[in-house]
């Protein structure tokens, strides 16, 4: 199966709704499971461009012609663990931005924008490169994260819009919604690699070249209070932010490693179980299908439960089987394969997009509306669950009419203009 560059930027989603994207697995992993080709032009992994060539690797690093960087791409960035609760020790605290992350390479003219699949992002953000070169040493490498504001909040929406193939939205989205970078690390800066070195050292070399940047480059907040780590936990969610870092500040940079430990927002909501999705595998549920009633009384496709052990996938399959309709006619999604039905404020699970086009969504099998299921989530987007949405218990206390939008708590309003200047 291939896809094409149109359909890239809801590939996400999509793949964590079939149940073969995970917290715990990368865009790349799932496109691999499902036997998706990721050569299109638009995902070029790390390459040597024809006009360089390589160069033995020295100590500092690997030299590639015009650019020698003690730290070279291709470079996968440190990673954190998850952990219910603000740690208290030698820490330092950061917000955990919901953006792309990206490194940044920058030896003299030139700059590369390295993502954490080991991609390449840098056509997709080109307002950003000429910033990056004023506000950056010649040779520098900052780890961080691409963000776009939208009315004072981290817009997801209009950042995954961001990955075009064509060359003349790129451009127009550049001027519509522009991009930041928010630098939260330093890996090398002149011809010192800085990854073996404590993290606090890094932090303060890090505010020290952040002395010269320069908007749409940022530096990203960082505290060793506890207490006000806490509250940013709580406060900047209203702008959008994801939750906190916590970094040991003896830390070296361990690329591709969980060293650091997030804490993110976590909530319950019980909600319809309307349907299931095969795993990948065909031999269980992959995901659970579920739905939220409006204020009209429709039922509306929320997203999915899923990241199920092999044993669980298998149990579930048992047990909704005796569930499953008869008559698929009967369920208010019937005609989700229908264009037609897809209506304004209509959303189900097969609403097209651009990623399926027309293309026929993975089958799913409705189930009839009985079933009542606590989830644990991070957060909510346009009536959207966002990140991975986990199955806490059923609910046979509760009827299906009682799961309401209105069970989602919407976070106190806070800017990011706020954040920023934290």
């Amino acid at each position: 199966m291939a896809f094409t560059a149109t359909e890239a930027p809801n590939y996400r989603q999509q793949a964590t709704d079939r149940g073969t994207l995970s917290a715990e697995t990368t865009v790349v992993e799932a496109m691999a499971e499902e036997g998706i080709d990721i050569s299109a032009q638009h995902l070029k992994p790390w390459t040597v461009p024809d006009s360089r060539t390589r160069k033995p690797a020295t100590p500092g690093g690997l030299s590639i012609e015009g650019v020698d960087l003690p730290v070279m791409p291709p470079l996968k960035p440190m990673l954190a663990k998850a952990t219910d609760e603000v740690p208290v020790g030698d820490f330092a605290y950061e917000p955990k931005w919901d953006g792309f992350r990206c490194i940044v390479f920058r030896d003299g003219d030139e700059v590369e924008l390295g993502s954490r699949n080991e991609l390449f992002l840098t056509r997709y953000f080109p307002e950003l490169i000429e910033p990056l070169k004023s506000s950056l040493p010649l040779q520098a490498v900052v780890d961080g994260e691409i963000i776009v504001p939208v009315n004072d909040r981290l817009g997801f929406d209009a950042l995954q819009q961001r990955i075009h193939p064509a060359d003349s939205r790129v451009a127009r989205l550049a001027a519509e919604t522009p991009a930041e970078f928010v630098a939260f690390d330093v890996l090398a800066a002149g011809e010192t690699d800085l990854t073996g070195e404590p993290f606090r050292d890094r932090r303060a070399r890090l505010e020290a070249i952040a002395s010269g940047f320069e908007v749409p480059v940022r530096l990203a907040p960082s505290t060793r209070d506890c207490d006000i780590a806490r509250d940013w936990h709580e406060r900047f969610e209203g702008a959008g932010l994801d939750g906190l870092i916590a970094k040991p500040l003896d830390g070296a940079y361990e690329p591709n490693k969980r060293t650091q430990l997030k804490i993110k927002h976590t909530r319950t909501v019980d909600v319809v179980v309307a349907g299931y999705r095969m795993h990948a595998d065909g031999e269980g549920v992959g995901s659970l299908v579920l739905g939220l009633y409006d204020d009209s009384g429709n039922l509306q496709h929320c997203g999915v439960a899923a990241s199920f052990s092999a044993r669980r996938r298998k149990e579930l399959l048992e047990f909704l089987r005796p569930h499953v309709l008869a008559d698929p006619g009967e369920h208010p999604w019937a005609q989700w394969m229908d264009a037609e039905a897809h209506g304004e404020g209509a959303v189900m699970p097969g609403t097209p997009n651009r990623w399926s086009g027309k293309r026929r969504q993975q089958p799913w099998a409705p189930l009839r509306l009985g079933l009542v299921a606590e989830v644990k989530y991070e957060a909510m987007l346009n009536g959207r669950f966002r990140g991975t949405t986990r199955l806490v218990r059923w609910r046979p206390d509760r009827s299906v009419e009682s799961c309401l939008f209105d069970q989602i708590e919407a976070p106190a309003d806070c800017s990011l203009s706020e954040v920023l200047s934290s």
